[in-house]
């Protein structure tokens, strides 16, 4: 059971990670290439999108600190 739950979590945690680079990759995009932004719609989607970024790799920490719980639950109840 606390390897489905482990798997689960990396699997959510590579979701997270894969929309940060995405997110990061629409952020670079929009902030340097995109035409007919004025400079502070540029600064707007600059800040929109480090903000999502910043959500997103708190999600990733959550997991993270998720299985290192659900290991140490593991390891508490095997040495009982």
């Amino acid at each position: 059971m606390f390897m489905q739950i482990a798997i689960g979590a990396v699997g959510i945690g590579i979701v997270l990670m894969v929309g940060y680079l995405i997110i990061a990759q629409v952020k670079s995009t929009l902030t340097t290439s995109a035409t007919g932004l004025s400079a502070g719609e540029k600064a707007n989607v600059s800040t929109a999108m480090r903000q999502t970024q910043n959500t997103v790799f708190a999600g990733f920490a959550l997991i993270a600190v998720g299985i290192i719980v659900l290991a140490a639950f593991g390891l508490i109840n095997i040495f009982q």
